[in-house]
């Protein structure tokens, strides 16, 4: 009998990107293995499984890697036996305010990463258009915050734009970036998405080995 191929998610702990990829394959009950990337300033593209972009996360299964946190959500739904319909992915739904919500979020967690990558340069000035970007993005997230959930498909048991939001809210502080405490709304989801067992598995931290 052939032997299965090791699944493995290849990340950071410390990355709401590969959280969020963590957390689709925990709540999809997909085995794998978790193998952390230890040095972000690599240049080599082996570091990253081969990703020419030199970014995270990575799925690494019998086909070869597959890059970024959306496709890894995509292949973790098609393997899992769970039903396809109890999980919205980004596009999934055509509200439009749901819509304008997965992009701000999604430009929130790149923006982020800019200003973490910018830290790391030795560059200490944040660009304050970068900032400012971010600070409206979540203002806005947490105004339609109630009417943006409530638009999403009823009975679901998990939504893209709910796992990646909970991961940046978090991560934000985490990285000592931006206090989130005074987006009341954005603060209480966070609280209560962290307490599933996905997201308490999953918690932030700098990976040692």
């Amino acid at each position: 009998m052939p032997s299965v191929p090791e699944l493995i998610l290849q990340g950071r702990s410390s990355s709401h990107f590969t959280r969020t990829a963590r957390i689709f394959a925990l709540e999809l009950d997909v085995p794998h293995t978790f193998r952390a990337v230890l040095d972000l300033t690599s240049l080599d593209p082996a570091s990253y499984a081969d990703n020419p972009a030199l970014k995270i996360p990575i799925w690494i299964d019998e086909a070869g890697p597959l890059f970024g946190t959306e496709n890894i959500c995509r292949e973790l739904l098609r393997r899992s036996s769970k039903p396809r319909e109890g999980y919205i992915l980004r596009g999934d739904c055509s509200d439009r305010l749901v819509a304008n919500a997965e992009e701000l979020v999604l430009h929130v967690m790149t923006a982020e990463v800019s200003i973490i990558t910018a830290k790391l340069a030795g560059n200490a000035v944040v660009p304050p258009k970068l900032l400012r970007s971010i600070e409206s993005s979540l203002a806005h997230l947490d105004q339609h915050l109630e009417a943006v959930v409530g638009r999403l498909p009823a009975g679901r048991a998990l939504s893209f734009l709910e796992v990646a939001l909970f991961c940046v809210v978090t991560h934000l502080p985490f990285r000592q970036v931006l206090d989130t405490t005074r987006w009341s709304q954005l603060t209480a989801f966070s609280q209560r998405f962290a307490e599933r067992p996905s997201a308490r598995a999953t918690e932030y931290r700098f990976d040692t080995a």
